[in-house]
């Protein structure tokens, strides 16, 4: 797997080195050469490639990748143009429609979020094939819960979206004042009517970004 590049490699580094990285190293390479594994190896750190640390206004936290055919491509809830929209993501982009106004986009590619800064994380980034969860406790929780220490200690404003009961668990570690914590249950069909519906926080999102003099983000994906 293609390891990371640039500011995030240099934050980040010190991970590479330690003992529970190299038996996550070993345990993932295992994994790949025995079993279907999503996403494709290649895009296991694409959240980091598609948004550099000193980029990253906002932080969407997911839980792990999708596990059906086809869609995991190392963006939480995001998946390429030509795959069938999730219905989390089908979710989010309803309150997306109701706290804006956005059209529901004919596709589920959240390239364009990335682009301006919102880094879309999952706590675990690998998983088997029609197995939620199933790498869970191999290791990449301490990878990414490293990434987020160090975005905690970004002296700049972040938004952090924490949906659903995973997410918020990490809310321990984001303590900088600096930066705004948002909260709600996750889109997925099970929660979303819990409060995820009505939570406004793409709205309450730009709102603190244009009061600490940044751009808010574009939410709206354009159809293809």
């Amino acid at each position: 797997m293609p390891g990371l590049s640039g500011e995030w490699y240099e934050a980040l580094k010190g991970e590479f080195r330690q003992p529970y990285y190299a038996q996550l190293f070993k345990t993932i390479k295992e994994e790949y050469s025995t079993r279907q594994i999503f996403p494709p190896s290649d895009d296991i750190f694409n959240a980091f490639h598609f948004t550099q640390l000193s980029d990253v206004k906002v932080v969407i936290l997911g839980q792990d990748p999708y596990h059906n055919d086809g869609q995991a491509h190392g963006m939480c809830f995001s998946v390429k143009e030509n795959v069938d929209i999730p219905p989390s993501l089908v979710n989010i982009y309803q309150e997306l429609h109701e706290d804006l106004g956005c059209y529901i986009p004919n596709h589920g590619f959240l390239q364009k979020w990335a682009d301006q800064g919102v880094l879309l994380l999952n706590t675990v980034l690998t998983v088997r094939a029609h197995q939620a969860n199933s790498h869970r406790g191999i290791g990449w929780e301490k990878f990414t819960d490293a990434a987020i220490s160090v975005l905690n200690q970004q002296d700049r404003p972040i938004v952090f979206l924490l949906w659903g009961r995973p997410a918020q668990m990490k809310k321990s570690m984001l303590n900088n004042p600096n930066h705004l914590i948002l909260e709600a249950p996750h889109p997925s069909p099970l929660s979303a009517y819990r409060g995820f519906f009505g939570c406004k926080h793409f709205s309450q999102t730009n709102d603190f970004l244009k009061l600490h003099g940044l751009a808010p983000i574009d939410w709206q994906i354009e159809n293809k």
